[in-house]
């Protein structure tokens, strides 16, 4: 039996799928109760944010199409390894992300961000069902001024905050140089307090932040770059072939749905509208009953999305973690 708690979680979840309304079916694939439920959390449980955050990413999925990114397309991003999926995971069974700042190797701030947003989707087509965050280890050996952009800063917190919301576990930053402490000082506003606190600081000369990689990870999978056992390295042939691989299963992965059974709509449905005056004010309140009708998905400026088209691109509940 459900306690009162979860009753109001699921009637805060069932008032968002009210607001946003029927969809397409793709985008109705990305609204199940565990996507819901993160966006809630991201919003400290505000139904009307909540709402309004969700909106924004079902618009902007519909319009960059993160899962119809390939390999190809953002392979020479990878060259360096600045950033790939590791072949491990952590104790808890999440997918883990390497960062390599100091190997950047593009100065396009989009090129960047797409291979980001490539990185990220790939790491959710590998978390196992259980599991609803990654991991990200990020290596500075070899890191200088040179390599800081808050540009780029920037639009990743954005794009990642926003539209990946709550699927960060941790972020280890691993034996970041002193000159990256007042870098750290200017970057942190650009991230959720939330956010701020997953990120962890590990130094191989301190055993107290050491004891971080030891109860994560195993030492004899994890790499020898953070004081693990395996001294294989990055190989980007080998890396290239595995992503090859993956991306044969992006189109089966993004067609199977555990969405609620609600009624496709005919007509167009509107996902650029909502009322962010009334959302962005007031205090913090989980309550469904503070969010009207009026509220809803009514806009002068539509971005439409018809059913069956390939604007809004398919995802499963795996998608929102």
């Amino acid at each position: 039996m459900k306690s009162s708690r979860q009753r109001f979680r699921c009637s805060q979840i069932s008032e968002i799928r009210r607001l946003i309304g029927p969809l397409p079916e793709k985008l109705a694939i990305y609204c199940s109760d565990a996507a819901i439920a993160r966006y809630l959390r991201a919003r400290n449980w505000n139904v009307k944010k909540a709402t309004k955050m969700l909106k924004e990413t079902l618009k902007w999925r519909a319009e960059y199409k993160p899962e119809e990114i390939r390999w190809e397309e953002v392979a020479h991003e990878a060259e360096t390894g600045k950033i790939y999926r590791s072949n491990y995971i952590d104790k808890h069974g999440r997918t883990v992300l390497v960062m390599r700042p100091s190997c950047q190797n593009s100065k396009s701030t989009k090129g960047q961000i797409r291979y980001l947003v490539y990185c990220m989707e790939n790491a959710i087509l590998n978390l196992p069902a259980d599991q609803e965050q990654m991991v990200w280890l990020i290596d500075f050996n070899g890191f200088n001024l040179s390599h800081i952009s808050l540009k780029v800063t920037r639009e990743t917190a954005h794009v990642l905050q926003e539209h990946y919301p709550e699927c960060l576990g941790v972020a280890i930053l691993y034996n970041p140089p002193k000159f990256f402490e007042p870098f750290w000082t200017v970057a942190k506003p650009f991230l959720e307090p939330k956010t701020q606190n997953k990120v962890k600081f590990v130094y191989t000369d301190d055993p107290n932040t050491k004891k971080i990689m030891e109860d994560l990870f195993e030492m004899e999978k994890l790499e020898s770059a953070f004081g693990g056992n395996d001294d294989s390295g990055f190989d980007i042939n080998k890396y290239a072939e595995r992503m090859r691989e993956e991306d044969k299963r992006i189109p089966a992965f993004w067609t199977k749905s555990e969405a609620p059974p609600e009624p496709m709509p005919t007509s167009s449905v509107d996902l650029n509208s909502f009322d962010s005056d009334a959302s962005d004010s007031g205090k913090v309140d989980g309550s469904a009953s503070h969010v009207s009708d009026s509220e809803g998905l009514i806009s002068d400026k539509s971005v439409l999305v018809t059913k069956g088209s390939d604007n809004g691109n398919g995802s499963k509940e795996l998608l929102y973690r």
